[in-house]
């Protein structure tokens, strides 16, 4: 499935889309991390639980599960939150 890569994380992909494959969310960022290794550190922290910073988007939704199952055929967005003072 096609899953657009934020600005901050594109130094890991070198690209703003990339393809990646799972039946779940959790299984999505474990294949970005087989493919980009250190990526799923900067969106899943020691817990498992997605980082404050981090959204992902499936089909236009907001999800925050990372067992929430996928089909091919989704879009999923990554979304970061930039901050600071």
């Amino acid at each position: 499935m096609r899953v657009r890569i934020p600005s901050p994380l594109r130094s890991y992909t070198k690209a703003h889309e990339v393809d990646a494959d799972g039946a779940t969310l959790a299984e999505l960022v474990a294949d970005l991390d087989r493919r980009y290794p250190g990526i799923r550190f900067r969106m899943v922290d020691e817990q498992d639980a997605l980082r404050p910073h981090i959204r992902f988007f499936v089909n236009g939704e907001q999800v925050r599960d990372l067992t929430i199952a996928l089909e091919p055929s989704d879009e999923v967005h990554i979304v970061q939150a930039l901050s600071g003072g």
